[in-house]
């Protein structure tokens, strides 16, 4: 009698044994049914991916999250909504949205972007925004006597600065006194550039430029090589250029393959 107590005290604490890895995998336990914790694990990343932090509070109320979806959810089992039209409708184009998404991640764990791919954007880059930078200044009228006028008041005496922000048409320059800051004069319309790239430093248009925003004058306040960033300032910003390149290329295939009648 003794022997088949004491084995089977031992049996007893072997199975509470085997039972707790099981129970240290639930968050809680809801009128009788676990719940994982990889819920809670699922929520935790997707916070991260927001680039919050996972503080204790934050846990807490994940977890707060995870117990609450599982009653509600209990509840409109309990009712019998998974049965709906609606449901199975929602259901199945939410498999479709995470079975896509999955396949993009896939995608773009297999093809990553290469150092060698990000050097060679750079290099394009650098080529077409390479060369001289004009900082300008311009005042912009509606009409060309107006411009005219303003070029002979600028001539006897009267401040660029001060017209541009009473008269200027652009009211971010004009609110700057005309200032357009550095730029590649490529940056602008054509006929701007023609006339920007043809004056001397510190000097002003003779006569009204007229392009399709109206009549502008224009002074080169300084000319200076190109400011390019480094490489490595602007290494995320084509990695995830190219990578999305390369996604949509993919897309693009997938949809060329596609037989669809």
């Amino acid at each position: 009698m003794k022997k088949k107590l004491l084995s089977g005290l031992v049996a007893a604490a072997v199975l509470g044994s085997m039972a707790l890895p099981v129970a240290a995998q639930n968050l809680a336990i809801v009128n009788g049914k676990p719940v994982p914790k990889e819920r809670a694990e699922v929520l935790k990343q997707q916070v991260e991916r927001s680039g919050r932090p996972i503080t204790p509070e934050i846990e807490g109320q994940i977890k707060e999250e995870v117990i609450a979806r599982e009653i509600f959810m209990q509840e409109a089992q309990k009712r019998g909504l998974e049965a709906s039209a609606d449901y199975k409708s929602q259901m199945e184009l939410a498999r479709q949205t995470i079975l896509i998404r999955e396949l993009f991640s896939d995608f773009q764990k297999k093809n990553p972007v290469t150092d060698a791919e990000i050097q060679a954007e750079y290099d394009k880059f650098a080529a077409a925004n390479s060369g001289k930078e004009y900082k300008a200044s311009h005042i912009l009228v509606e009409k060309e006597d107006d411009a005219k006028a303003i070029i002979a008041s600028i001539k006897k005496g009267a401040k660029f600065e001060d017209i541009a922000k009473k008269k200027s048409k652009d009211p971010g320059s004009g609110a700057r006194g005309g200032d357009l800051d550095w730029a590649n004069p490529s940056s602008y319309v054509s006929e701007f550039t023609e006339a920007l790239v043809k004056l001397e430093k510190g000097k002003m248009t003779d006569k009204p430029v007229k392009s399709q925003f109206g009549w502008h004058i224009i002074r080169l306040d300084d000319v200076r090589q190109a400011q390019l960033p480094k490489l490595d300032e602007v290494k995320p910003q084509i990695a995830q250029q190219l990578q999305q390149q390369k996604l949509g290329q993919f897309q693009e295939e997938l949809r060329t393959k596609a037989k669809v009648e």
